[in-house]
């Protein structure tokens, strides 16, 4: 059943706005202002909401805080409800299209419905199997629905985890540090530092952005890393990604990695395979594989690396540890080929992001899509 104005007395309803009209826009936009203010690295995705009266009057907005926490449209409808406004007949302008089903919390779209919101403005589809379909269940409860206003925006927002729920598993992003000569440490195993401090700091601001750090055992016995983010004094962020070490071998009682400044997890494993399961399963959407030459390979041929990072320096050492270890390519016209996205100079150095163009496997789903609420 649709639902109605304050006034009984009112007229026949008015002409939906036209797809793209500034108020909707400009609306829509708050409402992915809101978003951004929601955790990168939740495994729930970034949504921000604005509901409004029967009369377009803006009374209540909200974004969704993390996983396990009221989701954006119901924050919302409480704000307005706090104030005491009505918001029946009114519109909801939602970034990301409203679940349809219960997870840890309720349906938004059923939430709305009960709500008497007689219309809805979204920007980006929901693109998971178990919580698409809100826009549906609005429409058949008699709301007007305008799906894919400002859709580009909304997905740039939330672009790795959309990425993460297509591929049913956390986006892998490689990074490294190399020589001009493909250089990832001297003869002697010195590394510290092949590249400057602005592309170190660079480094934990990417690292900040994801849910997990990978490393190997090899790595942590080599050169021993904190695998923190920290601002460029070296004092700690609030936020610390998971530091992972994958590899049998035992690690040290006094390693850095288990230092407890930041949660850490020993993976016994040497599939990349069951690595980025076991990251799913711990709500991770976003990997940032920092491990050596023989890890790099394990995942490149698996087909488990999405972006690469890759931070040259104008260094040249003849010798040492290669960047990466063998990959089992024999022929040029074999080779992983990488499409640039991105190049910036850090000093003296240059940062290069790229994708793979082709894997030297083909990924297949780990698993299904799971919820993500």
């Amino acid at each position: 059943m649709a639902a109605v104005t304050n006034d009984e007395t009112a007229g026949p309803p008015a002409v939906p706005p036209a797809f793209g009209a500034p108020r909707d826009l400009a609306l829509l936009r708050r409402a992915l202002d809101l978003a951004a203010r929601g955790l990168l690295t939740d495994p729930n995705p970034r949504v921000g909401a604005v509901v409004t009266n029967g009369t377009g009057a803006v009374v209540g907005v909200g974004f969704h805080a993390g996983a396990g926490t009221p989701h954006a449209e119901v924050v919302a409808l409480s704000d307005a409800a706090a104030a005491g406004a009505d918001v029946r007949g009114g519109t909801a302008y939602v970034s990301l299209e409203p679940c349809a089903h219960t997870g840890r919390t309720g349906p938004c779209a059923e939430a709305l419905l009960a709500a008497g919101i007689s219309r809805l403005v979204f920007a980006q589809s929901d693109p998971t199997d178990l919580a698409r379909g809100g826009a549906d269940v609005l429409r058949a409860g008699g709301v007007t629905v305008v799906g894919g206003l400002l859709a580009d925006e909304a997905h740039a927002l939330n672009a790795t985890w959309t990425r993460s729920q297509r591929l049913g598993r956390p986006v892998v992003t490689w990074k490294l540090a190399t020589t001009l000569d493909g250089r990832a440490a001297a003869a002697d195993g010195s590394s510290r530092w092949i590249t400057g401090p602005q592309a170190r700091a660079d480094v934990h601001d990417l690292r900040s952005t994801c849910g997990a750090v990978v490393v190997g055992t090899g790595t942590v016995l080599a050169d021993d890393p904190h695998l923190t983010t920290r601002w460029p004094d070296g004092s700690l962020r609030d936020r610390q990604p998971l530091r992972v070490v994958v590899g049998e071998r035992d690690l040290p009682p006094g390693a850095a990695v288990v230092d407890g400044t930041a949660p850490s997890l020993h993976l016994r494993t040497h599939s990349p395979y069951e690595v980025v399961e076991a990251l799913w399963d711990k709500g991770i959407r976003h990997v940032l594989l920092e491990g050596g030459p023989t890890l790099a390979a394990a995942f490149l041929s698996a087909g488990l690396v999405d972006d690469v990072v890759a931070y040259v320096a104008p260094v040249l050492l003849g010798g040492g540890a290669r960047t990466v270890a063998d990959l089992g390519i024999t022929t040029i016209d074999a080779a992983l080929r990488l499409e640039p996205t991105d190049v910036t100079v850090f000093g003296p150095d240059v940062r290069v992001t790229a994708r793979p163009v082709l894997h030297p496997a083909t990924p297949q789903k780990t698993r299904d899509t799971k919820e993500h609420h």
